[in-house]
């Protein structure tokens, strides 16, 4: 029975973000074309992708600019003050970053003793330390994340000695094939690119 439940949860963990992904980007386009529909008098197929695209364009570049950037922090500053829309929002909001992010967070591929010394693990370096962990070492240390095997969603932060890390001159790609494809696919170096 154990090895239901393992697949089953496999199963879940691959469906449910598809389903999510589809459901969230349906939606959006058919509320689009319904909205288009009432208030444009031409209408043909994509006007929605067109219209979300440059929709999602034109709020990123407002945002950059100065008076929306202190509308946004106002607006966010209002929304993290209602207890149960502050964790749903700054929830969302971490999920949405890690995830738009995550193309530069696996840019920097490392080997690192895990998971015992005398083992070597490809990983990824991630961002700096805040202040709350770094001031608990007497040396430097940083995180990498050691993606599982067949499954970039998985696996775990590690923090370790900056002297112990070994960096790989090797392509990200080339990096992220070595992990799904479980080492059948051996890392490339940048200048094979």
């Amino acid at each position: 029975m154990k090895w239901f439940s393992k697949y089953f949860f496999n199963g879940l963990i691959l469906i449910v973000p598809i389903t999510i992904t589809t459901f969230v980007v349906i939606n959006i386009f058919s509320f689009t074309d319904r909205l288009l529909g009432q208030y444009l008098p031409i209408h043909f197929p994509g006007v929605a992708l067109v219209v979300v695209l440059l929709v999602i364009v034109l709020v990123g570049w407002l945002s950059s600019h100065w008076l929306l950037k202190n509308v946004i922090g106002y607006g966010e500053r209002l929304l993290g003050s209602i207890p149960v829309v502050k964790f749903i929002y700054n929830s969302v909001k971490q999920l949405a970053t890690a995830v738009f992010e995550s193309q530069k967070l696996l840019q920097n591929a490392v080997l690192v003793p895990y998971p015992h010394p005398g083992v070597k693990s490809l990983g990824f370096l991630m961002p700096e330390l805040s202040a709350p962990l770094a001031e608990k070492f007497s040396e430097e240390h940083v995180c990498v994340f050691v993606p599982m095997s067949l499954n970039l969603t998985a696996g775990f932060n590690i923090i370790v000695p900056r002297r112990d890390i070994i960096p790989l001159d090797v392509t990200s790609e080339s990096a992220l094939q070595y992990v799904i494809t479980a080492g059948s696919i051996m890392p490339r170096s940048n200048d094979s690119k």
